[in-house]
């Protein structure tokens, strides 16, 4: 061990030592698993539950261990920074990405005529209701490059809007054209009670028909993603409601969670394909009867296949 790393060891306490990176208790978030990963060599640390991070170790030491800076700053080439502790602010995480609709975005609301008459017809089919509309802020495309889509916007904490899905309605080629910009957002986070149980769904119509559900918007869910940390910082108690051929990825998602000290349980889809087309009170009743994921149940799917 460095002649740093045996600082870092004096100032952070119990510690793992894994890939040349030590793991500490973090000591912003104070989560009883050993998260923070500080990489001596890169000058840089992380903690994978708050997301709390930096390219200076320097700061993390000053910060929560200053009585083991002085001994820090003699073995780095940086410069001493302890009498000015004053400018170290609290972390910001960075901002969200701000987007805009379509131009051609239209509301759902009024008469219903023409194309507006066909996303409606095709929202219904998916017993999508007014209420629904009206609450997610569903609205429609009739020409331009989302022609013949129904728009469901994404708001962020701040109500910007920061994502959005573009669904057809009209037999398009491609059933969705989302925007080419980043996924990791917490979808339509404006609307999600964090006091409460959270559902994690496949797509946003699963997530439409069902309380406090949040689509992935992607193909698994990992520790660095805004919604696995938002979730672990909250300690909610989740539920996973994957699509039925996800088995898989609802497994794995639930063994990360269960390293960060957050259980889930599992709400059976089947028969239905996925959480969108069961019934809202048999979901309800589903929900009740969730049992927890243990690892048993992720050894028993890799045996079986």
């Amino acid at each position: 061990m460095s002649d740093k790393e045996q600082v870092l060891k004096k100032a952070f306490g119990r510690h793992w030592m894994t890939n040349n990176e030590l793991l500490f208790q973090c000591p912003k978030c104070n989560h009883d698993k050993l998260k923070l990963s500080v990489n001596v060599e890169k000058n840089a640390f992380k903690c994978w539950v708050c997301g709390f991070s930096g390219n200076k170790i320097s700061y993390l030491v000053s910060r929560f261990a200053p009585e083991y800076y002085a001994e820090w700053s003699n073995l780095t080439d940086e410069i001493d920074l302890s009498q000015y502790e004053f400018i170290f602010s609290e972390e910001i995480e960075p901002p969200e990405q701000v987007i805009l609709l379509p131009d051609e975005f239209k509301s759902l609301t009024g008469k219903k005529t023409g194309d507006k008459h066909k996303a409606l017809n095709y929202l219904y089919s998916r017993e999508i209701t007014d209420f629904d509309i009206l609450k997610w802020k569903i609205g429609f495309c009739d020409f331009g490059d989302y022609a013949g889509r129904v728009i469901v916007p994404s708001f962020s904490i701040k109500g910007q809007l920061n994502y959005f899905i573009a669904r057809s309605y009209a037999g398009n080629f491609m059933k969705y054209k989302n925007p080419r910009i980043s996924k990791d957002i917490v979808f339509n986070d404006l609307n999600i009670n964090w006091e409460d149980d959270i559902i994690i769904v496949e797509g946003v119509f699963d997530a439409i028909r069902h309380k406090n559900a949040i689509p992935l918007l992607g193909s698994t869910l990992r520790e660095e993603h805004r919604l696995f940390q938002k979730v672990c910082r909250n300690k909610s108690e989740v539920y996973l409601a994957l699509d039925e051929d996800a088995k898989d990825k609802e497994l794995i998602i639930s063994k990360r969670f269960k390293e960060y000290g957050v259980t889930s349980k599992t709400i059976e889809v089947s028969p239905y394909s996925d959480a969108a087309e069961m019934p809202r009170a048999e979901f309800l009743d589903r929900k009740l009867n969730a049992e927890f994921i243990t690892d048993l149940d992720y050894l028993k799917y890799k045996l079986d296949f």
